[in-house]
């Protein structure tokens, strides 16, 4: 599974993009920002004239009246859908500092959404806003749902490759064919109708990443940010989110690949540090979302028996709101590149994700 595309998602991480030249635009309803016109459930950074962001499916969703609704943008890294009115209607590759405009809308209320379709952490993407033409008016933003999901793990989290006809890919493939917005979680949040968050970091791991790569960090490393190549960023979260439901899917990159020689574990060592990292990662959730968050950690393949260990021993020490998922694998194939899920695997996960879901004492 080694690429060019996760070595430099382990690299060192890049310099801020900014917003560019502006472009000509209605005022936001209330006048203080582009965040009072545009719904987002991601973590974002206001910054006022822009929303920042970097983690891979972050969406903004917004209403315009009139023929024609510009998105605002300066991203020189990521991928975008433009959604209008519940159809995909044009696929932005690495804007860069842009408004990009969809025209010959009929003449009335348009529901938009642009969404970020890969992960890129070592840029940061800004966002400036939906804005109308002469005419047109940006309007209230559209509410909340009332549940919401976070989503955390690694690739195959983030959807990489998924698109992908090969499992054979260069980094600019990988980059092209990743489509978190069609991933597992994505796809659950759907069927479930609820807003969700995909913090997800191709090729790292609880406390080893992928092939021993950059042991220097870890997910937990950037899980508190906002902007993942920022150091010391900590993403405040709003007092609006409050996810029910929490699904953390990481162990993959710790035990999918041998040990390399000058790595400081033996298997043991290694399985043992990962336990207890997960633990201590569960009770930092616990403490972060309360008592009344579900916590399903979902495990798989050489991973999955320790996952299943840290849980029974949370839930005998007390909290009840702690679930296992071992994830079924059966018939996906693993047709994205480098063996990650396919679209349809996507697909078949969220079904069963979805099933599972309906047994759980979830408190939206």
């Amino acid at each position: 599974m080694s690429s060019p595309w996760l070595r430099m998602l382990l690299a060192p991480a890049a310099s801020l993009a900014l917003l560019g030249p502006s472009a000509t635009a209605t005022a936001a309803p209330d006048g203080s920002g582009v965040a009072a016109s545009v719904h987002t459930a991601g973590r974002v950074q206001d910054a006022g004239d822009v929303l920042r962001y970097s983690w891979p499916g972050v969406y903004f969703e917004g209403r315009v009246r009139g023929t024609a609704v510009g998105v605002v943008l300066d991203d020189p890294a990521a991928d975008y859908d433009v959604q209008v009115d519940g159809a995909t209607v044009a696929t932005l590759v690495t804007p860069g500092s842009t408004t990009h405009w969809v025209r010959g809308l009929r003449d009335g209320v348009h529901t938009v959404r642009l969404v970020k379709r890969n992960d890129t952490p070592w840029s940061t993407s800004s966002f400036g806003g939906f804005v109308a033409a002469p005419g047109g008016a940006v309007l209230a933003r559209p509410a909340a749902r009332s549940r919401q999901i976070e989503f955390i793990g690694d690739s195959l989290t983030a959807g990489y490759g998924n698109l992908s006809t090969s499992r054979d890919c260069t980094g600019e493939q990988v980059a092209r064919t990743t489509n978190a917005d069609v991933g597992y979680g994505a796809l659950t949040a759907r069927r479930l109708r609820a807003d969700h968050q995909l913090n997800a970091y191709s090729g790292l791991g609880m406390v080893r990443n992928y092939n021993g790569g950059s042991p220097e960090v870890t997910y937990r490393s950037f899980y508190d940010r906002a902007l993942l190549n920022v150091p010391g960023d900590v993403w405040h979260a709003p007092g609006t989110w409050r996810p029910g439901l929490v699904v953390v899917h990481l162990g993959t990159n710790d035990f999918s690949t041998p040990l390399n020689p000058g790595e400081p574990w033996t298997d043991d060592t290694l399985a043992a540090a990962y336990r207890a990292a997960y633990a201590g990662f569960l009770e930092k959730l616990r403490t972060r979302h309360g008592p009344g968050a579900t916590l399903l950690a979902v495990g798989a393949g050489p991973f999955a028996g320790h996952v299943e260990q840290v849980v029974e021993e949370r839930a005998a020490a007390g909290d009840r709101r702690v679930r296992f998922w071992r994830l079924d694998d059966t018939g996906l194939d693993h047709g994205g590149c480098h063996w990650h899920y396919s679209a349809r695997d996507h697909r078949l996960l969220a079904d069963r994700l979805t099933s599972h879901l309906a047994d759980l004492p979830i408190r939206w």
